[in-house]
């Protein structure tokens, strides 16, 4: 794009203010997501029976739209993104309710619906939703002493929080947690509540471990990969041994020929044999940059709410990426959570797509109070 600083069109102001470094960033992990999707997702399409490009169409298919997407929402004032986030969460509580009743069970858990022909996960629209109108009530609670914005965040995190572990989905609960424990803490936490919170979270930890059988089984294959089926793991673990550090070459691998999650949530896997640590460490750094840049973006903002919802979008966006590759690294239970914007999945590119869009649009560059007006 060419555009002079004194271009004062839409897409002029938007080229000057918006954060072009955390773009380029962006695009990269999307490029490594297209490549990685080729590289793993046909071995999958045969053993499935599927066309070889049958999850390679279907990965374009919602790329274009996730960038139209995350372009069109960093567009957006500050207002504008708090307005969306109200309406995003409306709509995702009232999906949420309704897959519990009309979603199709898959593997012991109802987390799908089917709309207009296509399959939607509403938890992952939920989380960027999430941190945006709770970050408003923290904002809110902080600016007027006397609105309860702290109780109304709250409320809206056991709301989701019960209607997640409902599906059961413990992973996206633990993230929709995580969102809300760490805009309560830059709200204005005091440290005895913070202690408190770290009490109940290891309590919820055992409780969850009690009370789903499935996060049950992955806790004791993780302590004792003896105790059960540790094989997409310990595959996982081989295909980085045999990658060494610059991978045996596009193609070459051989674990996508036999992990059957080799094109979700094992990609790294992939990765790793294929093209070495090399390629995993670029891709550690540029999701580390990603949310470090965002976070260094705050250091001289004073609006409250873009803030936390900011740090909450960053805290969503950094802790999915961190669950996916420790768990590919066994160096927690296994989780299945996709790579932002490498692993396959359609609900989760455009979700992600508009959670960075918000990010992207609140870290802009603004003079005054210009975009938060009331």
């Amino acid at each position: 794009m060419n555009f002079g600083r004194t271009d004062t069109s839409v897409l002029g102001r938007w080229w000057w203010t918006v954060d072009r470094w955390t773009i380029g960033a962006l695009f990269l992990l999307v490029g490594i997501g297209i490549l990685l999707t080729m590289a793993a997702s046909p071995a999958v399409a045969d053993r499935i029976g599927a066309d070889s490009f049958h999850f390679i169409r279907r990965q374009f298919m919602f790329l274009a739209p996730a960038l139209i997407v995350m372009i069109s929402v960093s567009l957006l004032s500050p207002k504008q993104v708090r307005r969306m986030g109200v309406l995003g969460y409306a709509g995702a509580v009232v999906l949420l309710i309704a897959v519990l009743f009309i979603g199709p069970e898959v593997k012991g858990a109802t987390r799908w619906i089917n709309i207009a022909g296509m399959t939607i996960q509403p938890s992952e629209f939920t989380k960027p939703a999430f941190a945006i109108i709770c970050a408003w009530m923290f904002a809110e609670s902080r600016l007027n002493p006397g609105f309860p914005g702290k109780a109304i965040a709250t409320g809206l995190f056991v709301l989701t929080a019960g209607l997640l572990l409902r599906q059961p989905d413990v992973g996206q609960t633990l993230i929709i947690s995580a969102i809300w424990g760490a805009q309560f803490f830059l709200a204005g936490l005091p440290i005895i509540l913070v202690l408190g919170l770290v009490v109940l979270a290891v309590f919820g930890g055992i409780g969850a471990y009690f009370a789903f059988s499935h996060v049950q089984s992955r806790v004791d294959r993780f302590l004792d990969p003896a105790a059960g089926d540790a094989y997409q793991v310990m595959t996982a673990l081989n295909a980085f041994k045999n990658g060494g550090m610059f991978g045996r070459g596009p193609g070459e691998g051989r674990v996508k020929l036999v992990l059957p999650d080799a094109h979700t949530d094992f990609i790294l896997a992939v990765a790793g044999e294929e093209f070495g640590i090399a390629l995993c460490l670029v891709v550690v750094a540029l999701f580390a940059f990603i949310v470090l840049r965002g976070f260094s973006r705050l250091m001289k903002e004073e609006n409250l709410f873009v803030v936390l919802a900011t740090a909450g979008l960053l805290v969503q966006f950094g802790l999915q990426a961190f669950i996916n590759m420790a768990s590919t690294l066994r160096l927690m239970p296994t989780k299945g959570m996709t790579l932002p914007f490498i692993s396959y999945g359609g609900s989760s590119m455009l979700a992600l797509a508009l959670g960075m869009g918000m990010v992207l649009a609140l870290t802009r560059t603004r003079y005054g109070t210009e975009g938060l007006e009331r």
